[in-house]
Order: structure tokens, then sequence, then C-alpha cells
């Protein structure tokens, strides 16, 4: 109930204004946000790079309705994928991109244009870019565009949703050689005969996803912040002889940084997924909803660096 309550909120122009001018707002999104500009985006990387972590950039902003905006959004990436380049970042950052930001809603060719330009951008600067997923009815064209950016780009990560049902399938189809594949639980809300509804089935798919992932020929991306599923995580890549160099575990910009560091100590590789721009209500709103209890841990996180 307060998941689907959380949800209603993130679309709420009014609850985003009440938000937006509350006292406490400033002092979480800085901790949650890199900040508005590219600027803030290349401190925030230069940071967690010499702290020993790897980094993945994503300009905030998924609600594109006109051409104009897309293309701006495709600009902005370019414009940092240039900067990261020639700021010696790369590989160490890449880039996440939205397709729903660069046209798909209303254009599908036009956001594959668009993700293209970035991709060959990414290749320029020596990195490479992962694809977002969104909610379920954009899973096939996301799916469908990233397989037409590999015949050129093959390093074009994915990205699958955990409580989506069909995800274990999706991860027998993407765990080949090659195949960059973020795993996370996933943070729209979904209808039950698309998605599991309780945590527990969706710690279940998780791991059987996990499985699948770890098993496979690909590079799996770990995203997640639970002790027990990083714990799973670490197990299984014993289980599977997959050496730290073989897979990565992913959380998102200002939350357990002590355990970031010491998955980077033990020798894995951590990328931060940081986040930038000022479209940054929806991003927070969605990552409350993902774990309702993440509004008591967000609240802690902003007075606690744990």
């Amino acid at each position: 109930m307060l998941r689907s309550v959380i949800l209603a909120a993130s679309r709420s122009s009014q609850v985003e204004r009440l938000v937006a001018t509350a006292p406490f707002t400033r002092d979480v999104v800085r901790r949650f946000v890199a900040g508005a500009a590219t600027d803030d985006a290349l401190r925030a990387t230069r940071e967690l790079v010499a702290d020993g972590q790897a980094v993945t950039l994503d300009y905030l902003g998924e609600d594109t309705t006109t051409p104009e905006q897309a293309n701006a959004t495709r600009d902005e990436y370019l414009t940092l994928l240039s900067r990261l380049g020639a700021a010696g970042l790369t590989p160490a950052a890449e880039v996440s991109v939205k397709l729903s930001a660069l046209g798909q809603m209303f254009d599908e060719q036009l956001a594959y244009d668009n993700a293209r330009a970035i991709c060959a951008a990414a290749d320029a600067a020596g990195t490479t870019v992962t694809l977002d997923m969104e909610d379920h009815t954009t899973t096939d064209s996301t799916l469908d565009i990233l397989a037409k950016l590999r015949k050129d780009h093959p390093s074009t990560g994915a990205v699958l949703q955990a409580y989506l049902r069909r995800t274990e399938s999706d991860c027998r189809e993407l765990a080949s050689a090659g195949s960059r594949v973020r795993l996370c639980k996933g943070a729209y809300k979904e209808p039950e005969s698309v998605a599991y509804q309780s945590a527990r089935e969706v710690d279940k798919s998780y791991v059987r996803c996990m499985n699948v992932l770890m098993s496979g020929d690909g590079y799996p991306m770990l995203a997640t912040h639970d002790p027990r599923l990083i714990a799973i995580g670490e197990d299984r890549a014993r289980w599977f002889d997959r050496d730290p160099a073989r897979f990565e575990f992913q959380m998102l910009y200002g939350i357990r940084p002590e355990e970031q560091q010491r998955l980077v100590g033990e020798g894995y590789t951590v990328r931060t997924y940081v986040p930038y721009g000022d479209q940054w209500y929806g991003y927070l709103m969605r990552r409350l909803a993902e774990r309702p209890a993440n509004l008591a841990f967000f609240g802690r996180a902003v007075l606690s660096k744990k």
C-alpha cells in the first residue's frame, strides 16, 4: 500500500512542489543526486574514481514529449562523454541512458538514432553505454533497440528487472559472451499479471536471475544494496569460479558508501550509479518506492555516512 502511495506521489505535481520547497529537501537531494550540471557530474565522478570505484552517470529526465527535448538530452550526453574522455575519467566512467528521454514514447526511430549517436560518442571516449529499463510496456522496445545497437556497439549494456515475471527468461537470452547485464529489483508500479508483488517473491526471482547470469558467459552487474543479496552474489561468484574481474556490484550514489568501500577493499569492482540534472523528483520517489522502508533509510542517510 505504501509503495503505491509513493509511486502515485511521484506523478503528482502538487506533491512535487511541496517536496521541492520543504526545508530538508536540499540536503536529501545533495546526498543522492550529484547536482544539476555537467560540472557536478564530473566532480562526483572524480571523487569516486579516486576512491577506487567505477561510475555510471545518468542525466535525469524521462518525461520527454518533443523531438527538441529528446535531442537536447542526446546533446547533453555527447558533451558529458567528451568531457569525461578529456578528463581521463574513462573507461572507469560510463553512462546510463533512458530511451524514454531520447524520444522512445513518441518516436522509436528517433530514440534509436539518438542512442546510436551516444554509443558512438562513448566509443570515441573509450567507454560504454548501458540502456536503463523502465516500466514493462517499454521492455520489448528497449530490448529491440539494444539488439540493433549491439550490432555496431557490442559493449552496450542491458538492464533487467527481477520483479518482472519474464526476466529469468530474458536473462537466459542475454547471458552470452560479451553481454553486459545489470540486474536490479525494479522500481515501477506494475500489475500482478506481469510482476511479482511481494518483496519475498522479488528477492527469490533476483537470486534465480543472478544464478542464470553468473553461470553464463556474459558480464553480470549486480545492482543491489540488500546485504543478503550481496552476500549471495559473493557466494555465487565463488561457486561459479567467477573472479572479481568478470562481474561487478552496483549501488546508488549516496547509499551505503561504507559497504561500497568494503567491497572495493576486498577486490570487487563497485560501480556507483550517479544521477544528475534538475529532474530529480521522480528519481528519488522511485528509489523510495523500491522499498518503502527506505523512507527511514534515506532519513538516516542524511545524518550518517554508513
